[in-house]
């Protein structure tokens, strides 16, 4: 086995999860009463830049760019300050990251908050504009080479072990340039293999996906029909999480649950390239296959779970969760955030328990009072 990451991340949470001994509606009564509280981004902001010159920073450099209405950033950055929203756009991540002058590692942390994904070294312009940010260059320097170089196809569709491979090879060449000359070199070296979908997570995305569409294994004795998107979205990922767009009668645990949660027409979407693999749909997917089936890297593993304690099931899907969101540029498992509690809480059952079952049965309770 080996150390257990959650006790020296986040004892309190974790102790709950492994050692509460709840039930699920014990489980959802521990969410709804705000007993999981994840860190604000204005405090993480705070951490990171520590200053009483915060707020200025951020107006300042925000107010200075082209178009900008400086009414509209002061407003902006008092609603990131209060957390009253995230940026969505990551280049106004990156924005932030430049105005307080942050690091390459606090800008991945900052984008997986606000995104699902830290860098995207694949995009071109995330690559260009990191580089810059490393080695302590403008924005606007920034802004005007990237300007000037030549706009890249986008690839966004190659096999998952290909698409790990091309992303790390960039990544790499990337550090290895030190002058301009090297950079615009580098970057017109993998113009044709720049792109913006994150395809090691379509990969996973893919695999998960082809188990509940074809859920008879192929040695069965009768053939099963494939299951349609439809299908595999209401035999499997609702669970019990109510549907349609309405977050009237909400609490503010209930909307953090039901962000982003899939539905057909998100499914259908990723499966043509459309959008990119959210990181809630694969933990999601993860539960309700049990990781069975993945087999590229060192994520399919068989844990003998019978024979293990519960501590020793979780740290093992600990680990290996968070290897898979790793490889996928995905932030770690953070016991603090409702979902993953959500998560890790599946994973704590008896051995014959689906993780599967154990979700949709918190869940069931923790939505009960909401209406179709």
């Amino acid at each position: 086995m080996g150390t257990n990451h959650i006790t020296t991340v986040q004892p309190i949470e974790y102790d709950a999860v492994l050692y509460g001994h709840m039930t699920p509606a014990e489980a959802a009564a521990y969410l709804q009463d705000g007993r999981v509280v994840p860190r604000s981004f204005g405090e993480t902001l705070r951490l990171m830049y520590p200053y009483a010159d915060l707020q200025s920073r951020l107006t300042g450099f925000f107010a200075a760019q082209p178009g900008a209405e400086v009414r509209a950033v002061r407003r902006n950055v008092r609603n990131w300050l209060g957390s009253r929203h995230r940026p969505a756009d990551r280049r106004d991540v990156f924005g932030i990251a430049f105005a307080l002058r942050l690091t390459e590692q606090q800008l991945d942390h900052l984008l997986c908050v606000c995104t699902d994904y830290g860098i995207q070294y694949r995009n071109g312009w995330e690559a260009v504009f990191s580089w810059f940010l490393r080695n302590g260059r403008p924005w606007r320097e920034a802004a005007e080479f990237y300007g000037a170089l030549p706009v890249a196809p986008g690839l966004d569709q190659v096999t998952g072990r290909e698409a790990s491979q091309l992303t790390r090879e960039i990544r790499d060449e990337m550090l290895l340039a030190v002058t301009l000359p090297e950079l615009e070199a580098c970057y017109r070296r993998n113009l044709d293999k720049f792109g913006s979908l994150h395809l090691r997570a379509y990969y996973y995305f893919e695999l998960y996906m082809r188990q509940l569409i074809r859920p008879a294994p192929p040695w069965a004795d009768e053939e099963e029909r494939d299951y349609s998107v439809e299908t595999v979205m209401e035999t499997y990922l609702t669970v019990h999480m109510p549907s349609g767009a309405s977050r009237k009668g909400f609490s503010v645990v209930q909307r953090l649950v039901k962000q982003n949660w899939p539905n057909a027409t998100s499914l259908k979407n990723i499966r043509l390239h459309k959008e990119d693999v959210p990181r809630k749909l694969l933990l999601l997917l993860y539960v309700v296959t049990e990781n069975v089936g993945v087999q590229d890297g060192p994520y399919d593993e068989d844990y003998g779970e019978e024979d293990l304690t519960v501590e020793e099931r979780l740290d093992d899907h600990w680990w290996t969760l968070n290897a898979l969101l790793a490889d996928c540029g995905m932030a770690p498992l953070d016991p603090r955030n409702a979902t993953d509690w959500l998560i890790l809480y599946s994973m704590c059952g008896d051995p014959d328990e689906p993780m599967s079952d154990r979700l949709e049965q918190v869940i069931k309770h923790m939505f009960k009072n909401i209406r179709e």
